[in-house]
């Protein structure tokens, strides 16, 4: 209607929408995977289709050199992200490394991935399969892998070079049931943090996959914000950005990218990114503004923004900043579940122990098999929500 179709246009476009829509509905696992596929070259559409699978209550699994292929596929009930994806990888690459899982069986381990792949990889493209989580199908954790790269790769180069120069080495000449311990072998090591794997996941895939720094803020996000970074983008088959020029919009996120730029009169102003759970908001502080936030504006830092959204025609959208809080300032309410009561009371001298006895936050622990709440006041951090998760269960904790 928006464009005038005639009907047989139209009669087109209803036949795609019903098609499509029952792909999604009977087959929701191949259409997400191929929907992501087609704009896999898109990090924030990439990204925006993963929060649909999320809601959807699809999960996704990290590339994988034994399971994955070049575009996202499925695996098993949930979708396996795409080698393709993997930065400083090309597709060459990738299909050979597929042609010799098929032709050959599934690689061991480490060892044996380079060992077979040595002609068409590099330290760079190895270094980005574990950062991004593609060997985890391996012995071992992403922080041994990084330790032994290096060694694995020049130890078999080594040998390589010496085959052909004629020498025989002590790998040669032993067994097959013996050669493995002659192998580069993994250090006692424990794995980096979350928020450094996922860092990893950010540098080499442009998205996170195994989670998002913040998920724990998600619901307080939602209840909170009037538009996402989504709605800023450039929609080409609408023409145009969701969000409308000189829209008033509260968004939330970490501060990504700070640039100062100073002005004639030598006032600094900052422009920077404001990154949600779906991709990044290109936002403007001018003097005024950025002299009274400037502490809050900071790398890393979780924040609310309200301002003016600022759009152009076929260009995505821009916040122009008014005013910049802490999402940690806002009061917020944690959920603690127990099965039962015996089962929290075997807990409580550990909850007491951890959770503050004042705070302007809410907590809320709730008995499922009575449906009973208990609430009190406390004061919720990220370190809290850590300990709390490793103590009793993610899936018993939630924050609102």
């Amino acid at each position: 209607a928006k464009y005038a179709f005639n009907k047989s246009h139209a009669a087109c476009y209803a036949v795609v929408a019903y098609q499509t829509a029952w792909l999604k509905y009977y087959y929701p696992l191949e259409f997400m995977a191929a929907l992501m596929t087609s704009v896999i070259e898109n990090g924030s559409k990439v990204s925006e289709y993963i929060l649909v699978c999320k809601n959807m209550g699809i999960k996704l699994l990290p590339p994988d050199v034994n399971e994955g292929d070049e575009a996202f596929s499925v695996s098993g009930d949930s979708i396996r992200y795409a080698l393709s994806a993997i930065k400083s990888v090309g597709r060459t690459v990738i299909d050979d490394i597929v042609r010799e899982r098929e032709e050959n069986g599934k690689f061991r381990d480490i060892n044996d991935f380079i060992k077979r792949n040595i002609d068409v990889i590099n330290k760079r493209s190895i270094e980005n399969f574990i950062k991004c989580g593609a060997f985890d199908c391996f012995e071992g954790n992403r922080h041994q892998h990084m330790a032994v790269y290096a060694n694995i790769i020049d130890h078999i180069v080594n040998e390589k070079k010496s085959g052909i120069e004629g020498q025989m080495s002590l790998f040669d000449i032993v067994d097959e049931e013996n050669k493995d311990q002659f192998e580069v072998t993994l250090p006692p090591v424990s794995e980096f943090d979350k928020d450094m794997l996922l860092e990893f996941e950010k540098e080499t895939l442009g998205i996170y996959v195994s989670g998002h720094p913040l998920d724990e803020y998600e619901q307080l996000l939602r209840k909170n914000i009037t538009r996402m970074s989504v709605d800023f983008m450039y929609q080409e088959d609408e023409g145009q950005a969701r969000v409308t020029d000189g829209e008033l919009v509260t968004v939330g996120g970490m501060i990504t990218d700070k640039r100062l730029v100073y002005t004639k009169k030598g006032e600094a102003m900052a422009r920077f990114g404001i990154e949600d759970l779906t991709g990044v908001i290109k936002a403007i502080a001018f003097p005024s503004v950025y002299k009274k936030y400037n502490d809050l504006i900071k790398d890393d830092s979780k924040v609310f923004v309200k301002g003016r959204a600022q759009v152009q025609e076929q260009k995505d959208g821009e916040l122009i900043v008014e005013s910049v809080s802490r999402i940690d300032d806002l009061p917020r309410k944690l959920w603690i579940k127990f099965a039962d009561m015996a089962s929290y009371s075997l807990s409580a001298s550990k909850l007491t122990g951890l959770l503050s006895e004042t705070g302007k936050d809410e907590l809320v622990i709730y008995i499922e098999n009575t449906k009973q709440m208990k609430k009190s006041n406390t004061s919720v951090d990220d370190s809290l929500i850590k300990q709390l998760k490793e103590m009793f269960g993610e899936e018993n904790i939630r924050l609102v």
